[in-house]
């Protein structure tokens, strides 16, 4: 039995908590569709950059016989006027090869955690103390028997006072079946939400449609949900695509589902069938916008999470992309007015543009070739600014000519991308950029 004042310790806890959640909540209302700056795929708990972007952080992998080879934070000059805008300012490797992916901040935007998918090692950054110079901490290296097996840490996401860890694996058969992983903004491990299967159903409503994959993780506060997506194990994502492809039993195993948990109670609720591997996950941004879209890698498709008329959530298909070809859509960006959809497509290198005004009939209105190949994209909240980068995985990458490896910026008047900054990774001899996330010396609360 528990000490009377360990009770209370643990009492004082879940109320800081719940205090820190009530002001996170406060924060998504009106006043963040105030907010001048920031990526607009930011969580709404991340303290808000004041003013335009200053650096992107991007997060790098490393290529052997590239410079030193390792994995590395990049930091680029985005201030318009500084005599080394669109330059790289500052690199830090953390030594060796790890699979970077995806990375993010803590709710205070003082700390930048950066995962490894093959190492399962999440490196921690001040960002805090000189923005333009980020100064490595620690790393987190025991991350799958901390978390009772789950391994490939895919992204952070700024909660109160913690981060929301989604993966892609775990420890036992590196198959799809994963978790979510919460730690305190101290690094500190929390707990560990397994993603509920149909053997393991765990209370979720369409549990035939689950099937305990993982990948992206985000949520709409007002509403009381999470909402996760799924893609494949570490088993499938560090083979070459080209052996990966022409094995049809390994091809199978891909996510096809939608998990809509319970915020507060980490309790999943309902699952849905989503095939073709949903990624990245975009809620809608209005007071009364309640959807967030998706896009599925393998059948090139948009889809919608909705509350229905009845207060039901539902899922469905509205739109295909690059029409009859595959064209492997991989990262999407919702304007902050949620009229506007840029998709990021690996396969053709294409940006295409959807209008999303009527998020239930989406229209194509522009298309652009950005590079040979194309990954992340990442928009300032005016609209004004993108950012893309090229790698999607050390081993899915194209080769040969095909293999560039770039950050691009571009301007959008609201009809068409324009060419501003770009820098060529393989030449600077930084490796394979991935992810990108915006810095600042003006961070507001």
């Amino acid at each position: 039995m528990k000490s009377d004042s360990q009770s209370n310790i643990n009492w004082a806890k879940r109320l800081g908590h719940y205090i820190l959640t009530l002001a996170a909540l406060w924060a998504c209302g009106p006043g963040i569709t105030r907010a001048q700056a920031d990526e607009t795929c930011s969580s709404p708990y991340l303290a808000r950059i004041e003013g335009q972007e200053e650096f992107i952080y991007v997060w790098t992998l490393g290529v052997e016989g590239l410079g030193d080879g390792s994995d590395k934070l990049v930091v680029v000059d985005a201030k318009p006027g500084s005599p080394t805008y669109g330059k790289v300012i500052d690199t830090h490797s953390v030594g060796g090869r790890n699979e970077a992916h995806h990375g993010g901040f803590t709710d205070d935007r003082r700390q930048l955690w950066l995962s490894g998918l093959e190492s399962s090692k999440i490196f921690i950054f001040d960002v805090y103390s000189n923005p333009a110079h980020p100064r490595y901490l620690k790393t987190i290296e025991n991350f799958a028997k901390t978390t009772g097996g789950a391994v490939g840490p895919h992204g952070v996401y700024a909660l109160p006072g913690r981060v929301l860890v989604p993966c892609l694996s775990n420890g036992k058969d590196q198959s799809g079946r994963t978790a979510l992983v919460e730690f305190s903004n101290d690094g500190d491990y929390i707990a560990t939400h397994w993603l509920p299967t149909k053997d393991e159903p765990r209370g979720v409503a369409g549990a035939k449609s689950a099937d305990g994959y993982g990948y992206d993780a985000r949520v709409l506060p007002r509403k009381n949900v999470l909402l996760t997506s799924s893609f494949t194990g570490l088993n499938n994502y560090m083979r070459s695509f080209g052996d990966l492809v022409k094995d049809a039993e390994a091809m199978k195993q891909f996510g096809s589902s939608m998990v809509l948990w319970n915020f507060h109670t980490r309790q999943p609720k309902k699952a849905f069938n989503v095939p073709g591997a949903p990624l990245e996950i975009r809620w809608a941004w209005g007071e009364k916008h309640n959807y967030a879209f998706t896009a599925t890698a393998l059948t090139s498709k948009l889809w919608l999470c909705f509350e229905d008329d009845k207060g039901e959530w539902q899922a469905k298909e509205t739109a295909s992309i690059g029409g009859e070809n595959g064209v492997l859509p991989v990262d999407i960006s919702l304007s902050a007015d949620d009229r506007t959809l840029f998709v990021d497509c690996f396969g053709d290198g294409k940006c295409r543009v959807f209008d999303v005004a009527d998020p239930h009939h989406p229209k194509q209105i522009y298309e652009r070739p950005v590079g040979k190949q194309l990954n992340m994209v990442s928009q300032s909240w005016d609209g004004k600014r993108l950012y893309f980068s090229s790698s999607l995985l050390a081993r899915w990458d194209k080769g040969g000519d095909d293999n560039e490896q770039f950050v691009k910026a571009f301007a959008w008047d609201g009809h068409e991308l324009k060419p501003g900054f770009a820098l060529d990774f393989t030449t600077l001899k930084l490796g394979r950029p991935h992810h990108m996330l915006f810095g600042s010396t003006r961070v507001g609360k």
